[in-house]
């Protein structure tokens, strides 16, 4: 699980890289839920909450840029 703080230091592809690697695992994540191999219920919830984590970052970055600063 990513801190904000190592998210503030990632570079924007690198940002943008985690949030693939993450929507992946989470899509296989779902599929394994759906078919009941599943064992770690847990980890839906915190992929879910690292793909909130990273396209917060990048909103940030987003707005940032925006009005200048």
């Amino acid at each position: 699980m990513a801190r904000k703080k190592s998210l503030r230091d990632l570079g924007d592809t690198d940002l943008l890289e985690r949030f693939s690697e993450s929507k992946e695992e989470l899509f296989n994540l779902r599929f394994q839920l759906a078919t009941g191999q599943l064992e770690n219920h847990a980890r839906v919830g915190q992929v879910k909450r690292e793909v909130a984590r990273v396209l917060t970052e990048l909103r940030e970055r987003e707005i940032s840029a925006a009005e200048g600063f």
